[in-house]
């Protein structure tokens, strides 16, 4: 699913375009600046909740009369707000403010980082719109038959083919069918230049004139659409449109007609389009020309795949608009892998495929996706934003965030400090809650750092939606909709163990406990449990015992130890401690 970042710049707009439009270079040697879909808006800012989304043909209309109801109340939408105007229970109106506050590109002090507060009505707008965007359709695979008998497989309820398992990886030897990051931008701004003009209508004023001189953008609301779309990291989309370029609060440029804005857009978006299309032209024919084009998971398994989607060498241009600003730890068996902040050259983070491994994010992050992992234990040190987990079989989550989001998973068990309700959508089994159980010597700067607070958790909360994801690309029975998501149950007392990290680096940091309070009954179990191995080496250096005895209990308890860990699944861990 990774592909490399892209090496250099779209070209740039006719000299005319450039001379009156947006997104020109600052100097004529400059490469013009691509203009981007913001990805975590897609990502992690879609809501499987029906009432959200609405019909392709009367988004527009329907939107617009929201305008019209919201509006008298000021240009700021509350929960309740939202709840009496959408006709929806007003927790899920809270949950998709909290979702807004979560994938704006920029705090907004009214609204809150956890959206308890008012958001902005054209956010809120722009947020409405996206609920209709469908995710991009898996390309069909040559030999179907060779992977249908490995997990995961399609579910009778969500109808989508779940992403290839480590294991469907090796027998297949190929992702190209899988949608590669280039894939799914491109569909993005396929999504974004067909829906524009509405877009750009929702967001217009009117003022007095005739036909397209009637709808203007101010540079506040053109502002907004950083929401969707992006130049570069921090950039904010007026910087680079010569016709706001000057503009600041004392004396703001004027108000442009939303038809030159629309036009100008949909240029730099096919520009961008047609780079993004020959540059995977090139790719494939030189793939074509390769002996051995895919990467195994063999490959991945002596490279440890781990990379940065950012430029790390002086080879490519230096422009960060033309860059995803997303770690990635790819193809993992069999291994363990540690990334601390100093490794992390973005905000995010994806694991993907990963099979088998021990996995340590120990780096304060904004999001986070996990994907098409099984039998691997990962550790996400801070997540100020939104985790995302999803397709995952037989994993362990060890997470402090905010937020966290889980999709049709199995038999997984997610450890948690999180601020908000874990969310649980889709076509979920046997899934585990239980508080987080570990801590690393930054673990409190991390949780400062992005704003997590760990004296609020609610980690045995779940917040559970739909079993289908209305976003998907399929088609669905009438009724699933209406259908619940299974919801996960909590971790028996008993069963919970502190979890240790390794020390590959000098333990420097003030953090020395887990920061997050356990539940007494957790406590409890705990106490009890060390008491018992207490009372047990006590009554072990009790027994009078000659010395060959005592050699045969100690290899009868090695080897039952033994036998734990790997029923257990924690023999790579072991391996870890030891500093394998």
């Amino acid at each position: 699913m990774a592909d490399e970042p892209l090496d250099a710049s779209p070209p740039a707009p006719s000299a005319a375009a450039a001379a009156d439009g947006v997104f020109s270079p600052s100097s004529s040697s400059a490469p013009a600046p691509a203009l981007r879909p913001r990805r975590e808006a897609f990502e992690h800012g879609l809501l499987p909740i029906p009432k959200l989304i609405f019909p392709e043909g009367a988004l527009t209309q329907t939107l617009a009369q929201l305008k019209e109801r919201l509006a008298p109340g000021g240009p700021r939408v509350g929960a309740a707000a939202l709840a009496e105007a959408l006709q929806i229970p007003a927790e899920q109106a809270a949950l998709a403010l909290g979702t807004l506050a979560a994938v704006l590109p920029t705090e907004d002090p009214a609204l809150g980082e956890d959206g308890a507060g008012e958001a902005d009505l054209r956010d809120l707008l722009l947020f409405l719109y996206i609920q209709s965007y469908k995710r991009l359709v898996p390309r069909g695979h040559k030999d179907s038959p060779a992977v249908a008998d490995v997990w995961p497989s399609a579910s009778a309820f969500d109808g989508c083919l779940s992403t290839l398992s480590p294991i469907q990886f090796i027998r297949c030897n190929s992702r190209r069918f899988l949608p590669s990051q280039a894939d799914e931008e491109a569909h993005q701004l396929s999504y974004l230049q067909k829906h524009m003009a509405n877009i750009l209508t929702l967001l217009a004023d009117s003022v007095e004139g005739e036909g397209d001189d009637s709808m203007v953008l101010t540079v506040e609301t053109f502002e907004h659409l950083g929401f969707l779309l992006q130049l570069s990291e921090g950039t904010p989309l007026s910087q680079g449109a010569s016709f706001f370029a000057n503009s600041d609060p004392d004396m703001p440029a004027a108000p442009v007609p939303a038809s030159l804005v629309h036009d100008l857009i949909l240029q730099h978006i096919a520009s961008t389009l047609e780079f993004m299309a020959e540059k995977s032209s090139a790719k494939e024919n030189s793939q074509q020309n390769a002996s051995d084009p895919d990467v195994t998971m063999s490959d991945a398994v002596m490279n440890t795949r781990i990379h940065s989607s950012l430029p790390t060498g002086t080879s490519t241009p230096n422009n960060p608009g033309y860059y995803r600003n997303t770690i990635f730890v790819e193809g993992l068996s069999k291994t363990s892998v540690v990334k601390q902040a100093s490794d992390m050259k973005g905000h995010s983070i994806k694991v993907l495929n990963c099979h088998d491994s021990v996995i340590y994010i120990l780096a304060p992050l904004k999001y986070a996706t996990v994907y098409g992992c099984s039998d691997t234990t990962i550790v996400l040190g801070v997540i100020g934003k939104v985790v995302k987990v999803e397709h995952c079989e037989r994993v362990q989550i060890i997470a402090a965030s905010k937020r966290i989001c889980i999709a049709n998973c199995r038999e997984c068990t997610f450890y948690l400090g999180v601020n908000n309700q874990p969310l649980i959508v889709g076509d979920n089994h046997k899934l585990q809650v239980a508080p987080f159980n570990t801590y690393y010597p930054q673990l409190g700067e991390h949780l400062a750092q992005v704003g997590v607070d760990p004296n609020v958790n609610k980690w045995d909360k779940p917040f559970v939606l739909g079993v289908v994801d209305p976003h998907d690309s399929f088609s669905h029975p009438a009724g699933v909709y209406d259908v619940q998501a299974e919801s996960a149950t909590c971790l028996d007392p008993d069963l919970f163990m502190n979890f240790l990290i390794p020390s590959w680096f000098e333990p420097q940091g003030p953090t020395k406990y887990n920061p997050f309070t356990l539940p007494e009954v957790y406590w409890a179990s705990q106490r009890k449990k060390h008491a018992s191995l207490e009372d047990t080496q006590k009554n072990i250096r009790e027994l009078e015992i000659d010395e060959n005895r005592k050699k045969e209990l100690a290899c009868a308890l090695h080897a039952q130890f033994k036998d734990w860990l790997y029923a257990s699944g924690n023999i790579r861990q072991l391996y870890c401690l030891q500093g394998e």
